[in-house]
C-alpha cells in the first residue's frame, strides 16, 4: 500500500503527530479540522455559524490540495459540543454539499481542542 501526505498551505498546519491528511488506496482521510483562519492562526470571530464555515473551508482547501472536492467525500464525522448548535451546522453543511450527500454521523462530545464549538473529519474516494 502507499501513501501520500497532503498538506495545503491554505489550511492550518498540523500541530501535532498527524498530517491534514492522507491519501491511500484510492481514499482520502482528512484529519479533524478545526476553524482556525491560517492568515491569523487564531479561531475565526463568532459563534458556531462562523466556526462551522472556516472548519469546512479548510476540509475545502485539503480536497483541493490533494485533487478531490466536495462531490468525492463518502463519509463525515461532525463533533460538536452542544447538540443545540446541530440545526446551524446542518444548515451550514448543506451549502457545502449536493446530493447525493455522504454518509454521516454527528454527536455532541464533552470537549475539542482549544475550545472549539466544532470539528469535523472526512474521508473521500476517487
Amino acid at each position: 500500500m502507499s501513501k501520500r501526505v497532503i498538506s495545503s498551505p491554505k489550511a492550518p498546519k498540523a500541530v501535532g503527530p498527524y498530517n491534514q491528511a492522507i491519501e491511500a488506496s484510492g481514499f482520502l482521510y482528512v484529519s479533524g479540522q478545526l476553524p482556525i483562519d491560517v492568515n491569523t492562526g487564531e479561531f475565526v470571530p463568532g459563534g458556531i455559524k462562523e466556526q462551522c464555515i472556516q472548519v469546512l473551508k479548510n476540509i475545502g482547501y485539503i480536497l483541493e490540495e490533494a485533487g478531490y472536492g466536495f462531490e468525492n467525500v463518502v463519509k463525515t464525522t461532525v463533533y460538536l459540543t452542544d447538540m443545540k448548535d446541530f440545526a446551524v451546522m446542518n444548515e451550514i453543511y448543506a451549502t457545502f454539499y449536493k446530493e447525493p450527500y455522504p454518509a454521516r454521523v454527528a454527536f455532541a462530545v464533552a470537549g475539542l481542542p482549544k475550545g472549539s464549538l466544532i470539528e469535523i473529519d472526512v474521508v473521500a474516494v476517487r
